[in-house]
């Protein structure tokens, strides 16, 4: 049901804005409401000012947002490491923090720039690690002025390799040695290794016009000979590697000891920053604040008693008379029972109704499981689907949205177990038979088409005027005469035509077609006066929508049809073994079928057929404050 609201002023004096926010956010049950009119009199409003232009507040407001950025950037700095929790009051140690928070912003961010450098010299040094893997083990034995040159080369393309290979060898009269090493990317380094003299110069020009990109190293070892240069650049790598440790040690220690702390700031900053966001809503004169919302009814008393312990008589609580122009804009928010409650899931998928309509949930909660129990219809695919409820209730213990899915799945699943039995069928038709409950049914859906279909139209008729009767109720309710009087126009016009029906096939005696058709007659001019011109045509979409329901039957009878052929399979295999993988695999896919397309379809019959009726959407989310 849609949670009876409450209009609710607060006022106090201006000294305690701040804690009564911080009250409320901690109850969770009260909505500012942004507009005030309906709340103080026009003529008073004139000696009222919004909080957004107070200078105190905007000067504090301006003060924890540059503490907040100061802090967001002292923790862009640091790893991210648990830690342990502060229970230090931030309000107590605020001035000093802002000095201390500006100090070690200064010391970490030297280290993280320290850091970066670092890593990006790592980043370039890295590249070489694949070209100084191959070469080490080559050139360990040579000493420093040994007299060969070496060219290192980048490849693409494995098959460049004996490409190059050819052309040295033609350049230099096989009097060259290659190493070749794979980088991390998939290319190929090649190291080709010459005698001094031995056309180094010729082989470089040659790389260069086929544009072979020779391995270049930094620039500070341009002076230095090969050797010492990969000698030099493999203990820069170390060198650099063992400054980072230090540095991320350092930062992880100072994580360690101020992170907490730190954090715990941070989170009071955010609570304050989120208060003054809802100053801009808010009203004062030069010694009170007004603060103008809603709560639900039944936590009226609960936000009484806490402003009354925490402020004594200093803070007021008024309950305010709610206007018929108030209507549009109370919050609504839902509050069903325990077993209600799983379904609002489906009801939120919607806009919400508004305040002063029907809360269709407790209609979902009754009509979807039927509707799924009524297609699926199986005894055993309703205990498969027991037993996964079951499993993910378990799974999931918190409550949210996959627990309440798995509530309905329960739900559902036990209305399916109940309709296998009324239909016989437990894996189909053989299952019940190997069970010996062929004779337990009360009707089987095979072979009682039209009864079936009889059925389905009859629940569908009664879901249909059930939703005009809602939609007559709340037309009612909003004051709106002719609506009202349209809808049970049209519940008169859909019985006489459902009695008119069963005359023909003689359901009821054929003497109660006169009078019901004088009574169509009688009810023509009414439905053009509540209805209007097109009064025929909403007439003949609640006929539609009644057909509509045919689906039951139809989906249902697919259902069955699928677990036959299921079932065939183990004896038409000639293996019993690949008979059964068979059967079971296309059962899995029935039940696949079995709970989406009932679960598609019964949401439909709700959201099309049925809410149009009655629901009037556009209702506020009711969003209190909170944490």
């Amino acid at each position: 049901m849609i949670a009876r609201m409450v209009k609710i002023e607060i006022v106090g004096p201006n000294g305690l804005l701040q804690e009564v926010l911080s009250l409320l956010r901690d109850l969770g049950v009260f909505q500012i409401e942004q507009d005030s009119t309906g709340y103080i009199a026009a003529g008073d409003q004139r000696k009222l000012r919004s909080l957004l232009l107070d200078e105190k507040s905007l000067a504090e407001r301006i003060f924890y947002q540059e503490l907040r950025d100061r802090i967001d950037e002292l923790f862009a700095c640091l790893p991210q490491l648990p830690t342990r929790q502060s229970y230090l009051d931030p309000g107590s140690v605020l001035e000093s923090f802002s000095e201390t928070v500006q100090r070690h912003g200064v010391i970490c961010r030297e280290l993280s720039r320290k850091r970066d450098s670092l890593l990006k010299e790592l980043a370039e040094l890295q590249r070489y690690s694949a070209f100084l893997g191959a070469l080490e083990p080559y050139l360990g034995p040579l000493g420093p002025k040994s007299s060969l040159d070496f060219i290192g080369v980048t490849l693409r393309e494995p098959e460049a390799l004996q490409e190059l290979v050819q052309v040295l060898s033609r350049l230099t009269q096989d009097r060259f040695e290659t190493l070749t090493a794979k980088a991390a990317d998939g290319t190929l380094i090649c190291l080709i290794i010459l005698e001094q003299g031995g056309g180094a110069q010729q082989v470089r020009a040659i790389l260069g016009e086929h544009q072979v990109p020779e391995m270049t190293f930094p620039a500070a070892l341009a002076e230095l000979p090969f050797l010492e240069k990969v000698r030099t650049l493999r203990t820069r790598i170390e060198d650099a590697t063992a400054e980072l440790d230090v540095i991320n040690e350092e930062l992880g220690r100072f994580a360690q000891r101020w992170g907490a702390l730190y954090a715990r700031v941070q989170s009071w900053i955010d609570d304050r920053l989120a208060l003054f966001k809802d100053v801009a809503f808010l009203q004062q004169s030069g010694m009170c604040f007004f603060i103008h919302g809603w709560t639900p009814e039944e936590d009226l008393a609960r936000l009484e008693q806490a402003a009354y312990r925490s402020f004594g008589g200093e803070v007021v609580v008024e309950r305010k008379q709610i206007l018929e122009q108030d209507l549009d804009q109370v919050p609504v928010t839902l509050r069903n029972s325990p077993y209600f409650r799983p379904f609002e899931l489906f009801a939120r998928l919607l806009p919400l109704p508004r305040y002063a309509s029907i809360d269709p949930t407790p209609f979902i909660a009754i009509g979807f499981p039927l509707f799924f129990g009524m297609i699926l219809g199986d005894a055993g695919y309703g205990v498969v689907l027991l037993c996964t409820a079951l499993a993910l209730l378990r799974r999931f213990r918190t409550r949210g949205a996959p627990r309440d899915a798995a509530k309905i799945l329960l739900i559902s699943s036990c209305y399916a177990v109940v309709f296998g039995a009324c239909y016989g069928e437990f894996f189909g038709e053989t299952g019940a038979q190997l069970l010996g409950l062929e004779h337990a049914f009360i009707i089987e859906r095979r072979h009682a088409v039209v009864p079936m279909l009889y059925f389905a139209l009859s629940i569908g008729t009664a879901h249909v005027i059930l939703g005009l009767l809602l939609g007559s109720v709340t037309a009612w309710k909003r004051k709106t005469g002719r609506e009202a009087l349209f809808k049970l126009a049209n519940v008169v016009v859909i019985l006489c035509l459902g009695l008119l029906f069963l005359s023909l096939i003689e359901a009821v005696p054929r003497l109660a077609a006169g009078p019901l058709i004088l009574v169509l007659l009688f009810l023509i001019p009414v439905l053009f006066f509540s209805g209007g011109f097109l009064a025929p045509l909403e007439l003949m979409k609640n006929v539609g929508n009644i057909v509509s329901y045919a689906r039951i039957m139809a989906i249902g009878l697919a259902s069955v049809l699928l677990a036959r052929v299921a079932n065939s399979f183990a004896g038409m295999a000639g293996n019993v073994v690949i008979g059964v993988l068979l059967a079971v695999l296309f059962h899995a896919v029935n039940l696949a079928l079995g709970v989406f397309s009932p679960a598609i379809h019964a949401l439909r019959l709700h959201y099309v057929e049925f809410y149009s009726k009655f629901v009037v959407p556009g209702g506020r989310r009711f969003e209190p404050l909170k944490r």
